[in-house]
């Protein structure tokens, strides 16, 4: 059995461009030739440029692929197992990164789903790496972002769907307590501000009013996280921390 260039393009999502210029540096030689000269592929082809694709999703660079594969000594299930480990490694790192920038972000916009893809589209353009970094460098060594990423490691699409409406809902709420002219030391607002740590306890790690206060003062000065609580209603980053302020007053009196 062997295929044509079209039809191994097609199973593998590459470009038959692609496939043209792994035959011209000799990365992926097809087996055969058609009387008219056309690449035919065999399934040991197939085999071959699976390999090469779970390498350079790996980020291995051509050439580095070549020498790996090439490697007489080598045996094709040592590939396998290599491969295995270095994608267990990664979705590992992915895991621990995602967990970080909801730690980072407080999940209030996040419907993150399961899968290393669904958890970053999320991120647009941003890099999800100088987040994860971030977290690590202000909460990395506390007993509140050890919390956290133990919590979220378990959570399903469901749960982080379900933390998502309840924001959602919050938000709505608050920004209705603003048009009706609440001011942030008000019951109104001190319940919405009490609810909001309550949500941070529930899902993520026990907050204290002290360290809900400390975040009331990073929603307004980390650009960030004002835009976001902003993007509800102009001004809610700067009515919540007030009002985050006046509800850990009075707890704390």
């Amino acid at each position: 059995m062997s295929y044509s260039v079209g039809q191994v393009a097609g199973f593998a999502g590459v470009t038959v461009r692609t496939l043209h210029h792994y035959d011209d540096i000799g990365l992926l030689v097809p087996s055969a030739r058609s009387q008219a000269g056309h690449r035919r592929y065999s399934d040991t082809d197939l085999d071959r440029l699976q390999q090469i694709l779970f390498y350079r999703e790996l980020g291995f660079q051509l050439d580095e692929v070549a020498a790996l594969l090439d490697d007489p000594d080598a045996d094709p299930r040592a590939h396998l197992r290599r491969q295995h480990e270095l994608l267990t490694a990664r979705i590992e790192k992915l895991k621990k990164m995602a967990a970080a920038v909801e730690h980072a972000m407080e999940a209030r916009k996040m419907g993150i789903n399961l899968t290393p893809e669904e958890k970053f589209e999320v991120f647009g353009d941003k890099d999800p790496e100088r987040y994860a970094d971030e977290a690590e460098a202000r909460w990395g060594g506390t007993a509140e972002y050890a919390e956290s990423q133990r919590r979220v490691a378990r959570y399903t699409k469901e749960d982080w769907q379900r933390i998502q409406a309840e924001m959602a809902d919050w938000g709505e709420r608050y920004d209705a307590l603003m048009t009706a002219g609440e001011p942030p030391a008000g019951e109104a607002a001190m319940a919405l501000a009490q609810e909001h740590r309550q949500h941070i306890c529930t899902w993520y790690y026990e907050c204290s009013y002290e360290l809900h206060r400390c975040l009331g003062e990073m929603y307004v000065s980390d650009e960030r996280f004002k835009a976001f609580y902003d993007s509800m209603r102009p001004g809610l980053a700067e009515h919540l921390r007030d009002a985050i302020r006046a509800n850990a007053d009075r707890h704390q009196a």
